[in-house]
């Protein structure tokens, strides 16, 4: 996607992958307020690299009318620009170039996941969407920002408190970039997944333009709320909220998702993917392909990571890991777009065999997004696992206590719970008011993370208070879904040919 508007982006030095087939030919990164000229807003990076308590921030209302002014260079109608950049990569070669370096038996693997449905290759290919949206209009504010943030990467998961709350949940592509891009990989997997359940081109208008109003009102009401007050915010979707009402369908589907959200625990997932053993004990079921068990050696290895990952943890939770054992550890497939990145499932046990404890090992690569922003810190550039943890700590509401990161093979990893009380609202069932009520909830969580990690002020001047911005989303989106589907079929066409190998139905 490419815009004809007027655009902050500056044109820097082309930027490599390590594929030999394919190679990024131009790399544009978002300008910085200050490379324009503007002044009043700091990015998060800058505040962490810069921090001085002694200096004042610039009152909200200031910071507002920035934002608003930044209309002026990069209009809120420029987003609905939909012609394509004539130097579009070819989605396959941008594909072939993020499986570089992920284990090539899972390869094929991955291809079948993306090759199910339009969808699913949007979920699959945020390497591709990246580039596209380093081509598109941004007003120059930037956030900590998911850079994955499609409709099914929110959902509902447990706080340390065994709260069910509903928030994002994935934060591999988690760095600091234009908060639009993050609206606009929301806007178009809503009318993505829009089309897969059956509405037409003006219902799926109408519920991108309830995501963005959604993202608008949020992000409005949040401008001039305390800074604390912000990070105090949850949303439990089992609670009554003054700001919204759900209709009867919605709040039925979402009330099975609660129940199911809290069976989801270490006790319950015992025995849905572990077995006793001859001898006893406890051992993780194989399924393959997904859940394999690895060699010896690989498992001391994990076991030293997860001795490693240790020191990651505060003291005192530190002294609780030290509590469990590992008694089995095993390779574990996941999602779509992380197929054959290297991730592992280590069972535990604290005071006996009813005190579980299921720990995710997962490898962590370069975001998608990273060819077209500023560098980060040096640190989070030497350990993919620590960008991750902290963009995770740094957008979700409330985060696992045993969030951590390790090192395996010199590659980086980060440890969480796995299934620590999730469960997914399943989009597929929504239509109609169901569905509009789904993709606003989702733009009005986008806008409090954003909240957290950028600032707010800015943000809601730039989209101001009528629908304008939605409408432009709204168009672009449309045109997005087209895309999606002609990359898909692409895909579809070279797998049939014999030109992509996949494994189909996994």
């Amino acid at each position: 996607m490419s815009s004809g508007a007027k655009s902050v982006a500056k044109k820097s030095k082309p930027a490599k992958t390590s594929s030999a087939k394919f190679v990024i030919t131009l790399r544009e990164t978002p300008a910085t307020l200050a490379e324009q000229g503007v002044e009043g807003i700091r990015t998060p990076g800058d505040r962490v690299l810069k921090f001085d308590l002694r200096k004042s921030n610039n009152p909200w209302e200031k910071r507002r009318n920035i934002g608003k002014g930044l209309r002026e260079q990069t209009p809120r109608e420029s987003h609905a620009e939909t012609r394509p950049a004539a130097n579009r990569p070819d989605p396959l070669d941008l594909l072939a170039a993020s499986n570089v370096g992920r284990r090539e038996d899972l390869i094929p693997l991955r291809m079948g996941r993306m090759a199910a449905s339009p969808f699913t290759f949007l979920r699959g290919a945020a390497c591709v969407m990246a580039w596209d949206l380093s081509k598109t209009p941004v007003s120059g504010i930037q956030v900590i920002m998911c850079g994955d943030a499609h409709i099914n990467n929110f959902g509902l998961y447990g706080t340390p408190q065994r709260d069910v709350i509903f928030d994002l949940n994935d934060f591999d592509e988690a760095t600091v970039g234009p908060w639009e891009w993050d609206l606009k990989r929301l806007v178009a997997s809503v009318n993505v997944a829009a089309r897969e359940n059956g509405m037409n081109k003006t219902e799926r208008s109408e519920a991108v333009m309830r995501a963005v109003a959604g993202y608008r009102f949020n992000i409005d009401r949040l401008r001039n709320m305390g800074v604390l007050d912000v990070w105090y915010l949850h949303a439990y979707p089992d609670r009554e909220s003054p700001l919204y009402k759900m209709d009867s369908k919605t709040s039925a589907v979402i009330a099975k998702c609660v129940a199911k959200a809290k069976q989801q625990t270490n006790a319950t997932l015992l025995t849905k993917i572990s077995e006793r053993g001859v001898s006893g004990g406890w051992r993780l079921r194989e399924d393959p392909p997904v859940l394999t068990h690895v060699d010896d050696a690989t498992r001391e290895k994990i076991i030293d990571g997860l001795n490693e990952y240790a020191e990651s943890l505060s003291l005192e939770r530190r002294y609780m890991l030290s509590r469990y054992h590992v008694v089995d550890v095993a390779h574990r497939i996941v999602g779509v777009g992380s197929v054959g990145t290297r991730a592992y499932l280590a069972l535990l046990f604290g005071n006996s065999d009813d005190d579980p404890l299921f720990l995710q090992v997962k490898e962590c690569v370069a975001p998608a997004h990273a060819p077209y922003v500023p560098q980060l810190p040096e640190l989070y550039r030497k350990h993919e696992g620590k960008r991750v943890v902290v963009g995770q700590r740094a957008l979700q509401a409330s985060s696992d206590i045993m969030l951590g990161t390790t090192t395996i093979d010199g590659r980086p990893y980060f440890v969480r719970q796995m299934k620590n009380m999730k469960a997914s609202v399943p989009v597929e069932w929504l239509t109609g008011e169901s569905f509009n009520f789904y993709a606003w909830a989702c733009g009005m969580l986008l806008a409090r993370a954003h909240s957290r990690g950028g600032d707010a002020a800015a943000i809601a001047g730039y989209c101001g208070g009528t629908p304008v911005l939605d409408k432009a989303l709204a168009t672009w989106a449309e045109a997005y879904g087209d895309q999606t589907e002609r990359d898909h079929e692409q895909l579809v066409k070279a797998i049939k040919s014999g030109k992509v190998k996949a494994i189909m139905g996994v």
